[in-house]
């Protein structure tokens, strides 16, 4: 099972998660959050790819970032539409949508042939970072075959939860578990021992 590392900003942090080497590290180039990241990427291990986080932004700008800092993903956190996300060249396409207690499927179905990845996370006031799990149940009519990142709240205390959920059917197509806010001592600024463990934890 895959791991990405969301919302990284300091660059000495940076260096150490990236030095536990999950799959992906992203980066948010949204103004909005407080995990906005606005400097330069220090050098990381290649097998870690680099996922930039955008919400609504234009064109113009994902591809300037995808270029400035070698970008592998951009992760589309807005009402971004399928003939947007086709424009977009050069990156891997994760597309994201929020959930509560249930989620219509149909929604995915315009974006199938134009993103690489679906990733699913908890609906709340922010679009993303919220702090808390969905019900992981709804992807028993999960109707795709495009693998998925889970999100939303998900924190060491959670591991348990997420083994037993990567044991059933219904994690078929998950492709990587997405944590963020859980583990930060501040926004922005990992806790790199727990991620370590979770690491371990995931994959053991």
């Amino acid at each position: 099972m895959k791991l990405k590392v969301c919302g990284m900003k300091y660059k000495d942090n940076i260096e150490a998660v990236a030095n536990l080497q999950p799959d992906y590290l992203g980066f948010i180039f949204y103004e909005k959050s407080p995990r906005f990241f606005d400097a330069e990427i220090p050098k990381i291990p290649k097998s870690v790819k680099k996922v930039g986080v955008f919400v609504n932004a234009n064109l113009s700008e994902i591809q300037n970032k995808i270029k400035k800092y070698h970008l592998d993903a951009v992760q589309l956190h807005g009402n971004e539409s399928p003939e947007f996300c086709k424009r977009i060249k050069d990156a891997k396409i994760i597309k994201v949508f929020s959930i509560k207690d249930n989620f219509n499927f149909s929604k995915l179905k315009p974006y199938e042939d134009v993103c690489d990845y679906f990733l699913f996370d908890t609906k709340g006031k922010l679009p993303g970072g919220n702090g808390y799990t969905f019900n992981w149940e709804v992807f028993k009519d999960y109707p795709s075959t495009k693998p998925f990142f889970l999100s939303g709240g998900i924190d060491i205390k959670e591991i348990d939860n997420v083994k037993s959920f990567l044991q059933g059917e219904e994690s078929k197509y998950c492709y990587s578990i997405d944590v963020n806010s859980k583990f930060e001592l501040q926004p922005g600024l990992k806790n790199s021992e727990e991620l370590k463990e979770f690491k371990y934890e995931l994959q053991h």
